[in-house]
Parts: C-alpha cells; structure tokens; sequence
C-alpha cells in the first residue's frame, strides 16, 4: 500500500503497527474518569462506546470503573489486540465497525469515548450516527494525547522530524487542528474541555516505538525509515540524560452534548 492509498483509507494506516501501539503509546491518565463522572456524570452503570477503540487503552480505563464497554474499530488487527481484554474484562464486547455505521442499537449508550481517532472520521456523517445510539442527554468525550505541539525546543525539533521524514504528515497535519471541527460538532450544544499536561521519560527504544506506533511515520523496510531513525537517535542524543529524555506530552479532554433535538 503506498501514501496515496494510505491516506484515503484511515483504517488501514494502522496495520502492522499493533505491537509498537500495544508496546509504547502513552496511556491515558486516570484522572480522566473523575473529571467525567464530575463533568458528564459517568457512573459504574453507565454504558460506554469507544469509537475507534484500537487496541482498548481508553476503553481499559471504563473497564476498570465497572462500565459495560462496547468497542468499535474498522481495522481487523487493532481489534484483535483489543479483543485480548475480554479475558481480564467480559464487560466489553468488539464490534467490526466504524464511527459512521457503529452497528450499535438506537439510543443504547450513555456516553461515546472517542481516543486519538476524531481526526480520522468523516464528521458529517458519524454525527447523526452518535445521535442515533446515544441516549437523550448523553455525553461524547473526545480524548487527545500526545507530545505537546508546543514552542519548546523538545517538541519543536520532534515536529520537525515527523515533518520532514514523516509519509504524509505534511499532507494531513490539519487534520490534527480540530477546534473549529469540534465547535460545528457540537454546533448549538455544550462543549467543555480539560487539559492534562504532563511528561514521559523515554528510552531510545521507547521513543522510537512510540514514532512507530504513529500512522504517519515510516516502517522498518520502508525506503524513507532509515532518515528517519537516524534524526531519531540525533534528538534522542540531544536531549537524553543518562540514558533517557523527557518529553512533555498533553491530554486533551473534550466533553460535548447535542441539542436535545438532535
């Protein structure tokens, strides 16, 4: 599969990178659950949807309040990895499906948990669907995390590296603007939002894993991964500290509900 086809097919940018997603994307804080039982009124009975849900680090932490977790992801080997958890967690059921057709019953969920997948949806049409299978004054959190796209240094010279040796990154890095995406979503309804900033110590492994599990970076065997690998190891280099390096990364908590007429 070349770019092109890659970046007209978002369910397919995640094939063979379940391992490095498994092994070192960053994990949700778990102050994400009392911020929603505050804000959106989250309990252990409510019913949740991970839209998106890869291979479950979101869902995992509604698993662990009690929530009966519906995961719905397009891509066959995320959801397997995904799948995995139903051995610690029979509260969660895969679903081979998409934010724009869920196959989830009308008016069925109490909340829609959406991780580091929003920029990836038509938002058009998987509107109307999270309106169909929510219930009436139900909540869709749209959670981002990530190295913070910041003026520091650190996260300036990362940037660069995913622009310059990234496959597409140049050509969907707007994608990854969703202010005003989120503010005709939500059009007419409430929009709340929380930060979580924080940082991650990385090993040089860890931070090349980490590159990998991105859909934009190129894989082992790929002509445009050895440039890449080798300003990896120089920022690693520049910013390590015996052995390791810091990297300040953000959480980004948004809560919204539609109308009450849809």
């Amino acid at each position: 599969m070349d770019a092109s086809e890659i970046s007209v097919n978002p369910t397919g940018r995640f094939t063979g990178r379940v391992d490095a997603y498994r092994r070192y994307r960053s994990r949700y804080p778990r102050e994400v659950i009392p911020l929603l039982r505050e804000k959106c009124g989250l309990t252990p009975h409510s019913v949740v949807a991970d839209i998106g849900a890869g291979t479950g680090m979101l869902a995992e932490l509604f698993l662990e309040n009690g929530n009966r977790v519906w995961a719905v992801e397009p891509n066959a080997e995320m959801r397997a990895a995904c799948e995995e958890l139903t051995a610690k967690f029979p509260r969660l059921s895969c679903i081979d499906g998409a934010a724009e057709h869920t196959h989830l019953a009308d008016r069925s969920v109490d909340l829609i948990a959406v991780g580091r997948a929003f920029h990836w949806f038509d938002h058009d049409k998987c509107r109307p669907e999270f309106q169909r299978i929510l219930r009436p004054g139900g909540w869709v959190v749209l959670a981002g995390l990530g190295p913070r796209r910041q003026k520091e240094p650190i996260s300036r010279d990362f940037q660069a590296i995913l622009h310059e040796h990234g496959i597409d990154y140049r050509q969907i890095h707007d994608r990854y603007n969703l202010k005003e995406a989120m503010k005709k979503f939500f059009a007419g309804g409430t929009l709340e939002e929380a930060q979580f900033p924080g940082a991650e110590e990385l090993t040089y492994e860890a931070l090349e894993g980490q590159t990998l599990s991105l859909s934009v970076t190129p894989q082992p065997g790929h002509p445009q991964f050895p440039a890449m690998q080798q300003a990896l190891k120089e920022f690693f280099r520049k910013y390590q500290h015996d052995g390791t390096m810091r990297l300040p990364m953000n959480c980004h908590i948004s809560m919204g509900r539609f109308t009450s007429g849809g």
